[in-house]
């Protein structure tokens, strides 16, 4: 009994060791002399490895994906319809310092978009005038925060709109995610929970069109590569989450969030490729 006993308790604490992998990964974060998170979990086996999974990090754009997929919910309910009209005011139009291509096209507002526009704007481009006009076609931030914990992801909480992070920058904190939180969303995204067919597979083009960030998840990785992915950036944070198609015809569902590091934005989303190749590699040969 006694020796059952031992090798029980023996069991436990090798699993609660970091493996090989995450000890490679934790060396690489700590490059970015900052806070650094990340979950990496391969869809069909249930792989997994993480640092600091179940911590806190403030989202920044990153919350656009989780937007998109609130309005979405909507459309798939008839509430709204992605070649719905929707006027967008000079009162919508955030600060000069929020990235926003609609507002320096359309400086005075007073604007018609679709809706699958402003998902396209706020998703690919990150535009900030679509993401907030977005989050009140949701029905505000405590709605969509809502509609997550239906979705079973309680950890990620959208609290404040693109204006309103401007206005202070200690307000981005209240837009947080964990790490594990946001691969679970992006595991209901690729199954298909959460939204219809055709909601999910337009999400997951808009995903792919992302243009921000070419050198974080993507940076290191084949050209080739089919990276489904959300950025988001500010002086504080340097983020990139997303689901990639492995050589294998498995699927990983990464998550990476450097917060308040001291390195600059070039060492950030070099820590967040060099993560995203080593997942990358070792799971494409297994």
């Amino acid at each position: 009994m006694w020796r059952f006993l031992w090798i029980f308790f023996v069991g436990i604490a090798t699993a609660q060791q970091p493996s090989d992998l995450e000890q490679r990964l934790a060396r690489i974060a700590e490059e970015a002399r900052g806070r650094v998170g990340f979950s990496a979990l391969v869809l069909e086996t249930g792989e997994s490895a993480a640092l600091h999974g179940t911590d806190k990090f403030p989202m920044q754009s990153v919350y656009k994906f989780p937007i998109a997929m609130a309005v979405l919910a909507k459309v798939d309910r008839g509430e709204l319809s992605l070649e719905e009209k929707v006027r967008v005011l000079k009162s919508d139009l955030p600060p000069k310092d929020i990235h926003s291509p609609l507002r320096d096209k359309h400086p005075e507002g007073e604007v018609d978009f679709t809706v699958s526009e402003l998902i396209q704007a706020a998703v690919s481009v990150s535009d900030g005038t679509a993401s907030d006009v977005l989050m009140r076609l949701a029905g505000g931030a405590a709605a969509i925060t809502n509609f997550l914990i239906q979705l079973g992801v309680k950890e990620i909480n959208v609290a404040t709109t693109e204006a309103e992070m401007a206005a202070d920058n200690s307000v981005q904190y209240r837009n947080s995610a964990t790490p594990e939180a946001m691969v679970r969303l992006l595991r209901l995204l690729h199954e298909g929970r959460g939204l219809s067919a055709g909601s999910r597979e337009f999400l997951l083009k808009v995903l792919v069109e992302t243009s921000t960030g070419p050198q974080r998840i993507k940076g290191l990785l084949p050209a080739e590569a089919v990276v489904a992915h959300k950025t988001g950036t500010s002086k504080a944070t340097c983020n990139d989450v997303g689901l990639l198609a492995l050589p294998n015809g498995k699927h990983l569902a990464l998550a990476i969030f450097v917060s308040d590091a001291e390195s600059d934005l070039k060492m950030r989303e070099s820590v967040i490729a060099r993560i995203a190749r080593a997942t990358w590699d070792h799971w494409s040969t297994r």
